[in-house]
């Protein structure tokens, strides 16, 4: 379990749709030691905070693994570290088998994993089309964000130290397996909403879910 890649990067304005945007999606491999604070990691900056950043999604990480399903997807577009907005490309931590509250080492900085990437428009505007929104949820790969459990410095190439993992068992994966296509899953919704790790918007969610399946 290695990082590979640090990425930042500061918000811009693009058009898209005969509007101006302003995303901070693209990140830029960055090298020497990083500082994380609590909100974001040094040198890199969230662009909308109603949706992007926060305490509970300081950090996003993203599976070196994944890159090659997206370089067959997208054969025509070159897909460097940091292609998805990621701050850390990881090897050897995956969605599927990392859970939400796991607590991780990563140089002198500590995290906890929060949840799932979900994607919004502006995945689109990065990669020119659509239609990636939907792709990336459907593939499950979604990549996970972290909270900064204690500030500290990271650099390209440390390891990450499993220090706990989260005794109720809910992995990344099936949060966004939950959302996209097993809603009616009420034994997983029911595990999902004790977890408290996961944020509240998260909780409340599946909470209305269960309540919808239990009620129809």
């Amino acid at each position: 379990m290695r990082l590979l890649s640090v990425n930042v990067g500061l918000p811009r304005e693009l058009a898209w749709n005969g509007k101006i945007i302003r995303t901070s999606i693209f990140k830029e491999p960055v090298t020497g030691r990083v500082r994380v604070a609590r909100l974001n990691v040094e040198g890199d900056q969230q662009s909308d905070l109603t949706v992007h950043g926060g305490p509970e999604k300081a950090v996003y990480a993203y599976p070196s693994e994944h890159y090659p399903f997206w370089r067959g997807e997208l054969a025509k577009m070159d897909l460097a570290w940091g292609v998805f907005g990621e701050n850390f490309t990881t090897t050897g931590l995956l969605e599927e088998t990392l859970h939400i509250g796991d607590r991780v080492r990563i140089g002198s900085a500590e995290f906890v994993v929060t949840q799932p990437r979900m994607p919004c428009y502006k995945l689109g505007l990065k990669f020119g089309r659509t239609d990636i929104i939907r792709r990336f949820l459907q593939s499950e790969r979604s990549g996970f964000y972290f909270a900064v459990l204690e500030e500290g410095e990271v650099g390209t190439g440390d390891q990450f130290e499993l220090i706990e993992q989260n005794e109720q068992g809910v992995k990344v994966s099936d949060i966004t397996r939950l959302y996209a296509r097993d809603k009616e899953n009420v034994a997983l919704l029911q595990r999902a909403i004790q977890v408290e790790a996961l944020p509240e918007s998260w909780r409340s969610h599946f909470q209305k879910q269960l309540e919808r399946v239990n009620t129809s």
